[in-house]
């Protein structure tokens, strides 16, 4: 995001906040992560008054100084420095940590943060691997720490009212749920160069964790989010949001079985050699979660969008009564069964010009660290909804359906599926414990 759009977002978003008295003690705060999406975040504890930015980190310098001199602007504030986040921690002990960093460093980041005595807010979904994010979740609960998790969907205003309609029992008895974000496409993918690593960056410590691939902007920044090496494609970055609306609105804590297939017939097959790379994740997929009382069906298509719908994202819920389609910026849209019924409908209330609820979820955050209570999108609730996109991606892996026991959160019968909840480190790094 070039520096003036920032600032631009954050006059936005409400300057006005920096001018309200101060409080007794700011709560100092640090970004771990300090590109686009951490300084949104970030913003948003800056005009709340409430929060001192006391320190940066990333591996990339030239990010780093963007950041520290947008925070200089907006505040008059100058954060420290670093490139590792473990010292930043150990020197600064903040207050609060925030976390926007890719998928495969949540749970190192978010571990070291807790134990290092802070509060949390880290970005969706919570861990790369099923067993990343339990480990979160028990030093969340080791801490007595607040953890926020990015699933502002929880707190968006539209999201909320079409949760209380379609508890209401105005949809009727719901027997199916369908979730879908398509995305136009562009046919084959045509691979990147390989690059040498830019200077000021630490590429082995982005890598962290995963394996060590060779630089490519496919990779950084943002392409991460469809290489499995560090993240879940489309369905860990977009059916996170979606199914933890389901399981919201269920009480269900997890389905019984799941099955997922997809693969990538146009973007064609991965490349990754010492000359060029590809994206590796599916270009489509399809996944069936077979709860005690509904049936859920996941889709996206990196090809084709979906023109051919009225809504193009979002969730359908079949209700004996009709359906229930709650979206993003077309709000909610009910359409009854019985012929001239009325439809009903609320249109979206979003934070601009992102689309999401950042700034009401940061508030929360902070009400929540003052009550000593679980914020509205808690480790608990997050960690529940995270481990669903992941174990679609373990049955795509395996090209079968597996069983999940809640109780025990293990793949029944399955020990080759089973061993896929964790995944290898690469050294120095380890795996956390569970």
């Amino acid at each position: 995001m070039k520096r003036r759009t920032f600032l631009r977002c954050a006059a936005l978003a409400g300057a006005a906040p920096f001018l309200r008295a101060a409080e007794p003690r700011k709560l100092r705060t640090a970004l771990i992560g300090s590109g686009w999406w951490g300084k949104n975040i970030l913003k948003e504890a800056m005009a709340s008054g409430r929060c001192s930015t006391v320190a940066l980190a990333d591996v990339d310098a030239n990010v780093l100084e963007v950041a520290a001199d947008q925070v200089n602007d907006l505040s008059g504030e100058k954060p420290k420095l670093y490139r590792d986040y473990r010292e930043l921690l150990a020197k600064e002990k903040p207050d609060i940590v925030i976390i926007a960093t890719p998928d495969h460093w949540h749970a190192l980041n978010t571990i070291e943060a807790l134990r290092a005595g802070a509060h949390v807010f880290v970005e969706k979904p919570t861990g790369h691997t099923v067993n990343e994010s339990r480990a979160m979740l028990r030093a969340a609960r080791e801490s007595g720490r607040v953890v926020q998790v990015g699933l502002h969907r929880r707190i968006g205003p539209h999201h909320v009212s079409g949760m209380e309609f379609l508890k209401s029992g105005a949809v009727g008895d719901v027997g199916m749920v369908r979730l879908f974000a398509h995305s136009p496409g562009s046919g084959p993918e045509t691979p990147t160069p390989n690059e040498p690593v830019p200077d000021g960056m630490d590429w082995d410590f982005w890598c962290g964790p995963a394996p060590l691939r060779p630089f490519s902007k496919k990779l950084h920044p943002g392409g991460w989010r469809n290489t499995l090496d560090f993240a879940n494609g489309t369905l860990g970055d977009w059916g996170v949001h979606w199914l933890d609306q389901v399981l919201w609105w269920s009480g269900e804590q997890y389905p019984k079985t799941i099955f997922c297939s997809g693969g990538r017939p146009v973007l064609g097959p991965p490349v990754l050699n010492e000359k060029e790379q590809t994206s590796d994740a599916p270009d489509h997929q399809v996944a069936t979660y077979q709860f005690e009382k509904f049936t859920c069906v996941w889709e996206h298509r990196r090809f084709a969008g979906n023109d051919s719908e009225k809504h193009k994202i979002g969730s359908y819920y079949y209700g004996s009564k009709g359906v229930l389609h709650i979206g993003w910026r077309d709000g909610w849209t009910f359409y009854p069964s019985t012929k001239g019924g009325k439809i009903e409908h609320q249109d979206s209330q979003l934070q601009e010009p992102d689309g999401h609820n950042i700034q009401i979820l940061w508030a929360d955050f902070l009400a929540a660290i003052d009550a000593r209570k679980a914020p509205v999108a808690s480790i608990e609730l997050a960690h529940r909804a995270s481990v669903l996109p992941l174990l679609g991606m373990i049955s795509w892996r395996t090209g079968r359906s597996i069983r999940w026991d809640a109780a025990s959160e293990q793949i029944l019968g399955d020990p080759e599926a089973n061993a896929l909840l964790s995944r290898p480190y690469r050294a120095p790094w380890q795996y956390p414990a569970i």
